[in-house]
């Protein structure tokens, strides 16, 4: 990781360099896409199956594309007693904090005659995509938990999964016994674009749905991108991300270890120090190189740090909070004496993690937020996923006669400046029937 001074040209070059990586896309990538969307909008479930045997399950017929109710019976009686109360507790944890995200109806009476509200309602159908890592061998749990719960929290009736099966056809069992933990019963074995279109569109096989969220390759979030408006989506995510500002209280080891803890996802991930102490920064930096003598994902993780890997020395924690904003990370841990005083400084992040001990993965796994995050700078504008990406509002009006009347020209006024006389008409027709 190369180290810079900010502010200064290259550091602006570097954090530009960081902000805009991963949310392009390659055309031959864009046309393959479309292509297989077509192909599943025309050709129905013999695309979908040829895909799947294609790319993941060679033998898998489309009879069986949806988990059956004893593979994952089966799922939930084989689980370890120890992963068990981690995945009870993580549930709990993570429903309590997107029950509190639960928005309500409202109806207001405040002019005489006319009823105003809101109305707020859930999706119908959700499509929950979980990658499917390694071949389907790592189970990636925490993305099954991450996308029903807030669904079910909204409302919504139909929920299902979509994940890459394993080559012989078959789910990772405890990503069945997840979902089986979560009363959801429909689990498709597909991935990719092909997933994402079978759900935005529908197949035989496979019921529409009206939302579609979850993480996944480059080939689904642009399959994401192009279904949406047919469907919901929750965000176009790039390479995943963290930042941490540190202050002399930061111990070094624990600053690198959670700088790798998102380099090892993806040779895009960004992992960035920002710290106005030399001596963190050098220390950190040495810890770095001796944890990656141990980490499983080391190739990966080194790709990443030399590529898209930073420490800035900044004058303060000012500065850092800053560079920070600049930045707008996915995470961002606040390694400082007292975070609480640096938080309020901060206007753009997926998720702040406050304190020594408070690292990312906590708020991965088990804290209760949800972990599914705007990448790329995208925490300028958007939000994690959450209960209200699984409703929709509905505006409410009643207008009395009298209220009407009180209006009407007004509103004709307004119509006939924009020069929509059949909207005007539309009320002096109603005015002439009152005579």
């Amino acid at each position: 990781m190369k180290t810079y001074t900010y502010p200064s040209l290259s550091a602006l070059a570097k954090i530009a360099s960081i902000s805009q990586r991963g949310l392009s896309f390659a055309a031959a990538d864009l046309r393959a896409v479309q292509k297989i969307l077509r192909r599943i909008q025309k050709e129905d479930d013999a695309a979908l199956i040829e895909y799947i045997r294609k790319f993941d399950a060679p033998n898998l017929e489309i009879s069986d594309l949806a988990a059956s109710q004893k593979e994952i019976e089966k799922a939930l009686n084989s689980l370890d007693p120890a992963f068990e109360k981690a995945l009870d507790k993580a549930i709990a944890n993570i429903k309590a904090f997107h029950e509190r995200q639960k928005q309500q109806s409202w109806i207001t009476m405040d002019r005489e005659g006319v009823l105003l509200g809101q109305i707020v309602r859930p999706v119908d159908a959700a499509g929950i995509y979980v990658p499917g890592g390694k071949g389907g061998n790592t189970p990636l749990v925490s993305s099954v938990l991450m996308g029903v719960i807030p669904a079910q929290i909204a409302g919504v009736e139909r929920i299902c999964i979509a994940t890459p099966p394993r080559p012989d056809g078959s789910v990772h069992p405890y990503l069945l016994a997840a979902a089986a933990k979560l009363n959801v019963h429909t689990v498709y074995k597909m991935g990719s674009a092909w997933a994402v279109a079978a759900l935005a569109y529908g197949t035989k096989s496979v019921h529409k749905v009206d939302v579609i969220v979850g993480p996944g390759n480059i080939f689904v979030t642009i399959a994401k991108k192009l279904v949406a408006g047919t469907v919901g989506i929750d965000m176009i995510a790039g390479p995943s991300e963290v930042l941490v500002i540190a202050d002399s209280s930061a111990n070094p080891r624990f600053v690198a270890a959670d700088l790798l803890s998102q380099a090892e996802h993806d040779p895009l991930s960004a992992s960035i120090l920002v710290t106005p102490n030399r001596s963190v920064a050098q220390k950190a930096k040495k810890a770095l190189a001796l944890e990656l003598e141990q980490l499983e994902r080391r190739e990966i993780a080194e790709k990443a740090l030399n590529k898209n890997g930073a420490i800035f020395l900044v004058p303060d924690l000012d500065a850092a909070a800053l560079v920070a904003n600049k930045l707008a990370p996915e995470h961002l841990e606040l390694a400082v004496a007292d975070p609480f005083a640096l938080f309020p400084k901060i206007r753009h992040a997926g998720a702040i993690f406050l304190g020594h001990h408070t690292p990312e993965p906590v708020g991965d796994y088990i804290a209760g937020p949800n972990h599914v995050l705007p990448t790329a700078g995208t925490a300028r504008f958007s939000s994690a996923l959450s209960v209200e990406n699984f409703t929709k509002k509905s505006s409410l009006l009643s207008y009395s006669a009298e209220a009407f009347n009180k209006d009407a020209h007004d509103i004709m006024l307004l119509a006939q400046t924009e020069n929509l006389s059949a909207h005007a008409r539309s009320i002096s027709v109603r005015l002439e029937k009152e005579k």
